[in-house]
């Protein structure tokens, strides 16, 4: 198989799953290094295709560009992050990513696709076994998160509760 049928292929195994796939996954069902995909997937973005990298592997983003996006700013605490997006998606909201402004590194962001209360347990689950530090330590617990709803009412639901717990920055 050359690079343009791997390429390809990997275009219709992510079309075709609704779930992430690791790269070490696709290098050993294409029989390549896993920089090998790393590249492809750049070459892929290249061209316009909307290719997310997330904790748990690549996905094509597939969403309908209908409902509502807003980029909040937050700030709390690191053990208030499971409050923070169980808030989020109780009311429907999925959390795309979460940015921070760095000092010397100018913005970091990193997908999330959290969409509901299993993605968080899950998202909290593996945050704890790999002892990570949480990207707001960098800034005091400021951060944005990119969310989206179907509806209006549910954004508007989430800015509610957000605001009422303190974690959304008032201007």
């Amino acid at each position: 198989m050359n690079s343009e049928e791997r390429r390809e292929y990997i275009i219709k195994l992510l079309t075709a799953n609704s779930s992430p796939i690791k790269g070490q996954k696709l290098s050993n069902e294409l029989g390549v290094t896993r920089q090998v995909i790393v590249k492809d997937i750049a070459i892929l973005r290249a061209t316009g295709i909307d290719i997310i990298a997330t904790p748990e592997g690549y996905i094509i983003n597939k969403e309908v560009l209908e409902g509502y996006y807003k980029i909040l700013p937050l700030h709390h605490h690191a053990n208030e992050i499971e409050d923070e997006l169980s808030i989020i998606v109780k009311y429907g909201g999925v959390i795309k990513d979460v940015v921070v402004e760095h000092p010397l590194y100018g913005e970091i962001k990193a997908m999330l696709m959290i969409k509901n209360l299993y993605d968080v347990d899950n998202f909290v689950k593996k945050f704890n076994n790999y002892k990570a530090e949480p990207l707001l330590i960098l800034t005091n617990g400021i951060h944005l998160h990119t969310i989206w709803t179907e509806k209006e009412e549910q954004m508007n639901e989430i800015i509610k509760e957000l605001r009422i717990k303190g974690y959304l920055v008032e201007e």
